[in-house]
C-alpha cells in the first residue's frame, strides 16, 4: 500500500499590493538611515560598510521603480517620511528628484555622458492672454533661441543643447510625474547622443495642452509658463566644475547668474516672436533657468507670491485705502492640516483690509519666507510688517513682534 504523505504546505502568496507597501517602507526606512549617518562617519569598519550597502540598495530601489513607472512607490515614501523625519523627507525628495532629472550614461569607451532636464520659468503680461495657436510659430526665433543658452555661455561650448519647442503651462509641467521625466530624458540621449532619428514619445506625451484661456479679450493676464530644454555633456567637462573653495564657488555662480541676466535681455525680443505672431503688445519676466524639479518649485513659488499680492492689493482698492497707510502681519497658519504663511492687512486703525495664503512646505525656513514676503510687500507699496508665531484657529496673530529690516 503506497504511504500517506504529508500535505505540502501551500506557500503564502503576497499580493502586488503588498510588495508594494513592503518597498515603500524599506525606502522611508533607508532614507532615515542614511539622512542620520553619513559613510564616512559611522563608527568602524562593519558599520560603513553596512551603511554603504544600505545606499547602493536605496539607489537601486529608486531606479528600478523609475524604470518600472511606479511613481506612486515613489511618492507614497516621500510623503510617508515627510511625517517621520525631515531630514530623510528632503534627503530622499532629493534623490528621487535627482535620479529622474539627470541621466548618466557611461559609453563604450569609458566616457561617462550627463544629460540634465531644465527649466526656464517665465511670466508672460499680455493683454487677453497667451494664444496657443501663436506660439513657436517662428522657426528662425526658435532655433535662435536654442543656439542662445550656449552663445550666453549658460551652457559649455562643448555641450549639446536640445529645446523643446512648446511653453509648457503650470498644468503641464505638474503633470509630469518622476518616471515620466526619466523616459524623457531616456528619449531626449538617444535623439542627442546617438545621432539618429529616434521617437521621442514621452517628450510628446508631454506636451498635453493648455487649459482653456479664460480670459476676457481686455483683460490685463499674468500668466506662468516654461521653457524646457535638455543639456548633454561629459561629467568632466571643465565648463562645469564648481570650485571647491566657498569663495571661488560663490565667485563662479554670480558670475553664471550675471550671464543669465544678460541672455534674458538678449532672448526677450526672440521668446516675444516665439510666443506672438499677431504685433500684440507682451511683457516677460525670466526666473532662474534650474534643474526641472528646483525650477518648477520657484515658479510655483513666485506664482504664488504674485496671486498673494494681487489678493491684497484688490483689498487695499476695494476699501479706498493707500498701501502706505496699511500694515501686514505675517505668519505661519494650520488650514485643515495644511500648513500655509498667511498675510493680512490692517488699516491705521486696526481694522481688517484684506487676507492672503500661499503654502508652506514642509521644513521651510520660516525667516526667509518672512523676508521674501517682505519684499513682495513693498511692490505694493506696504512697508510697515509684523510677524507672528502663528496664527490661531480663531485667525487672530499670536506673540506678534516687529518685522526688523536686515
Amino acid at each position: 500500500m503506497p504511504k500517506n504523505k504529508r500535505p505540502v504546505p501551500r506557500k503564502s502568496s503576497v499580493s502586488p499590493e503588498d510588495k508594494d507597501e513592503a518597498v515603500t517602507q524599506q525606502l522611508c526606512d533607508l532614507a532615515i538611515d542614511l539622512a542620520e549617518q553619513d559613510g564616512d562617519e559611522a563608527e568602524g569598519v562593519a558599520a560603513g560598510a553596512v551603511l554603504q550597502q544600505a545606499g547602493i540598495d536605496f539607489h537601486k530601489i529608486i531606479k528600478k521603480n523609475l524604470q518600472q513607472k511606479k511613481d506612486d512607490i515613489l511618492y507614497d515614501a516621500i510623503e510617508r517620511t515627510k511625517y517621520a523625519d525631515l531630514d530623510a523627507w528632503r534627503f530622499l525628495k532629493e534623490q528621487v528628484e535627482e535620479a529622474s532629472e539627470i541621466l548618466l550614461v557611461r559609453r563604450d569607451e569609458g566616457k561617462v555622458l550627463e544629460l540634465n532636464a531644465f527649466v526656464v520659468p517665465f511670466f508672460a503680461h499680455a493683454r487677453g492672454g497667451l494664444k496657443r495657436e501663436q506660439c513657436f510659430q517662428d522657426q528662425e526665433a526658435f532655433d535662435a533661441l536654442s543656439a542662445s543658452f550656449k552663445q550666453a555661455q549658460l551652457e559649455g561650448p562643448d555641450a549639446t543643447v536640445v529645446l523643446v519647442s512648446h511653453a509648457y503651462h503650470l498644468d503641464e509641467i505638474d503633470s509630469i510625474r518622476y518616471s515620466h521625466l526619466f523616459e524623457m530624458n531616456r528619449d531626449a540621449f538617444g535623439a542627442m547622443a546617438d545621432k539618429k532619428l529616434a521617437a521621442t514619445a514621452a517628450i510628446e506625451r508631454s506636451i498635453s495642452g493648455w487649459p482653456e484661456n479664460l480670459f476676457g479679450p481686455d483683460d490685463d493676464a499674468v500668466e506662468l509658463r516654461f521653457l524646457l530644454g535638455f543639456s548633454l555633456k561629459a561629467t568632466d567637462d571643465a565648463f562645469y566644475a564648481v570650485p571647491e573653495d566657498e569663495a571661488a564657488a560663490d565667485v563662479y555662480f554670480g558670475a553664471r547668474e550675471q550671464r543669465f541676466h544678460g541672455w534674458t535681455e538678449q532672448v526677450a525680443p526672440l521668446l516675444k516672436r516665439c510666443l506672438v505672431t499677431d504685433g500684440s503688445e507682451i511683457d516677460l519676466h525670466f526666473l532662474y533657468q534650474d534643474l526641472f524639479h528646483g525650477g518648477k518649485e520657484r515658479g510655483i513659488a513666485e506664482y504664488f507670491t504674485l496671486q498673494m499680492m494681487s489678493e491684497l492689493n484688490h483689498g487695499l482698492d476695494q476699501h479706498g485705502v493707500a498701501p502706505s497707510d496699511a500694515s501686514a502681519v505675517v505668519g505661519p497658519a494650520d488650514v485643515r492640516g495644511e500648513m500655509v504663511l498667511r498675510v493680512n492687512l490692517y488699516s491705521k486703525d486696526g481694522a481688517a483690509l484684506a487676507s492672503s495664503e500661499k503654502p508652506l512646505a514642509a521644513g521651510a525656513d520660516l525667516q526667509m519666507e518672512v523676508d521674501d514676503t517682505y519684499d513682495a510687500l513693498r511692490t505694493i507699496g506696504v512697508t510697515t510688517l509684523a510677524v507672528a508665531v502663528r496664527f490661531e484657529a480663531d485667525g487672530r496673530p499670536s506673540e506678534v513682534q516687529a518685522y526688523e529690516v536686515a
